[in-house]
């Protein structure tokens, strides 16, 4: 083996190294934050819609600035943008961890969403450009994925652990050591790379992107809590279509879109863009609802919820090592399509939990679902990068992270949404079967419609209290049944979507010519696969 063979093997291997750390940092406060959410509620006293928008404040900055951040790594750099990304993480993990107020903990996961916006597109750029041809790369990339739900599977227990011996804000405390010393070897043995025809940041289209995902969700969150007629809610609704509107206009017209509308021309890019938004929606949706679920019903300690929590990103995880080794034999149609309708059954199964189910009932429902996601993320990211021209990699890699991180955006606010709505309107109900005395009732519906769901818990009503706690939780699994039942449907609307677009390519799609021939900045039509 020649030398030049050798230091190739090498920087493939430190380039793959500090995309899966990257990934793993900037996915590490989906459910660090997630499974500690009840425990911010008491020593914050943070509403339902609070709550909702410390997800929301580290996936929105997410998903408003992915397809830039790929952008600006093909134009300056990607080692630069991904050590800006390290440093964003490091920064909005030690905000965070300095907090004393929710809303000082949106300003941390604020700057951190930006970090994490750098690092995806940024570290998946990395390993095309490492791994030019698209099977080998499918490997690379199978590591990748399985490095985002190590991160999901490891920051619930990281948590769980964390919070059964000190305070909330520790959970943040991770991401700044492991931060830093990725920096520090990014700085000596990462490879850089740009994109192989210049491109320049589509600033019209950036905006627009942004204020669309910026108001819908917004619009969601506060529509939940506070109605969809009021006026700020409607106008929000309202500016994030029209922005929509202008943003597919902007980028039909533009010489360097951001993202290439001829991209949707591939059917298979077009299905794996929607099931990566709606897993993602029904995924970080259900961890919000979840983490709620077993501190407001169930009453577990961080612990237990973690322990719980771990079984669906855990088996994910193990999953992804035989899907990834079937992605060759199997076709990803076939992988996504099943692992869609799997995840589906698992979360109608869920809707049969109440107060008083066992941790062996509840794991082996989890655990499917888990089963369920891992045969979706990897061939789906997988497919999204192979299923367009090697020029084109980059963008459709930083597409499909955007429409997954739109999709974990409205997660939590719809899900939040529906649950916060459907509990509201069966807890009168719910009061009355109890037999909650009038004026308690008055108390909880007043406590609950104007602080959240879960200030209930805190209020004293003598001997209605624990009658007005079976009420409370009663009244929550009607909302959580409605949320999982949402869920279950869009995942079975994105089994069709892929059985229907994702179909078998004629051919690879991903030549292995070097990337200085490639054609122009201007992107030709995509064909379709």
């Amino acid at each position: 083996m020649n030398s030049a063979t050798t230091q190739d093997r090498s920087g493939r291997g430190v380039t793959l190294v500090m995309a899966c750390l990257g990934v793993f940092v900037a996915y590490l406060p989906v459910t660090t934050v997630s499974v500690s959410l009840p425990a911010i509620q008491r020593a914050l006293g943070a509403s339902t819609s609070q709550l909702s928008w410390v997800s929301d404040a580290f996936v929105l900055p997410m998903a408003a600035l992915i397809l830039t951040t790929g952008v600006w790594g093909d134009v300056h750099g990607r080692k630069r943008v991904f050590q800006t990304g390290m440093a964003l993480c490091a920064l909005g993990a030690a905000i965070s961890l300095s907090a004393d107020s929710v809303q000082w903990v949106w300003a941390g996961q604020a700057v951190s969403g930006l970090g994490a916006a750098a690092l995806l597109p940024t570290t998946l750029a990395l390993i095309s450009h490492a791994v030019p041809d698209h099977r080998e790369r499918g490997k690379y990339i199978g590591l990748w994925a399985m490095s985002l739900m190590g991160s999901l599977a490891v920051g619930s227990l990281i948590a769980g652990v964390l919070l059964e011996h000190v305070a909330w804000r520790w959970i943040f405390l991770l991401p700044v050591p492991v931060s830093l010393i990725v920096l520090v070897v990014a700085a000596y043995r990462l490879p850089d790379s740009r994109a192989p025809h210049g491109r320049r940041l589509d600033w019209p289209g950036q905006i627009s992107a942004a204020v669309a995902v910026t108001a819908v969700v917004y619009g969601v969150i506060e529509g939940g809590a506070d109605g969809f007629g009021e006026p700020a809610v409607v106008t929000a609704l309202v500016l994030g279509a029209i922005s929509a509107a202008v943003f597919v206009v902007v980028e039909r017209r533009s010489a360097s879109p951001m993202l290439d509308l001829a991209l949707f021309r591939s059917p298979a890019f077009t299905a794996t863009a929607l099931v990566a938004m709606i897993s993602f929606l029904g995924l970080i949706g259900f961890f919000f609802v979840l983490s709620l679920y077993f501190g407001m019903v169930q009453h577990l300690t961080t612990i237990e919820a973690a322990l719980r929590m771990v079984m669906v990103s855990g088996v994910s995880l193990l999953a992804g090592l035989p899907v990834g080794r079937l992605m060759h034999r199997v076709s990803p149609r076939v992988l996504i399509t099943t692992g869609l309708v799997v995840a589906a059954a698992a979360m109608l199964s869920l809707t049969g939990v109440d107060a008083h189910t066992s941790y062996g009932s509840i794991v082996w429902r989890l655990a499917l679902l888990g089963l369920g996601m891992g045969a979706v993320i990897t061939p789906m990211t997988a497919s999204a990068v192979s299923s367009v021209p090697y020029h084109l990699a980059g963008m459709a890699a930083a597409g499909n992270n955007a429409f997954r991180q739109v999709g974990g955006a409205l997660g939590p606010a719809v899900l939040g949404a529906l649950l916060t709505t459907r509990a509201l309107d069966a807890l009168p109900g719910r009061l009355t079967d109890a037999g909650v005395p009038a004026e308690a009732s008055a108390r909880v519906l007043d406590t609950a419609r104007e602080q959240g769901l879960g200030a209930v818990a805190g209020l004293q009503l003598d001997a209605a209290t624990g009658p007005a706690l079976t009420a409370l939780g009663d009244s929550f699994l009607d909302g959580m049944r409605l949320c999982l039942t949402v869920s279950a449907s869009l995942a079975l609307l994105a089994a069709v979507a892929c059985a229907v677009l994702l179909r078998p390519a004629a051919g690879p799609t991903a030549p292995a010519a070097p990337a200085a021939e490639e054609p122009p900045a201007r992107l030709a039509p995509v064909p379709a696969n």
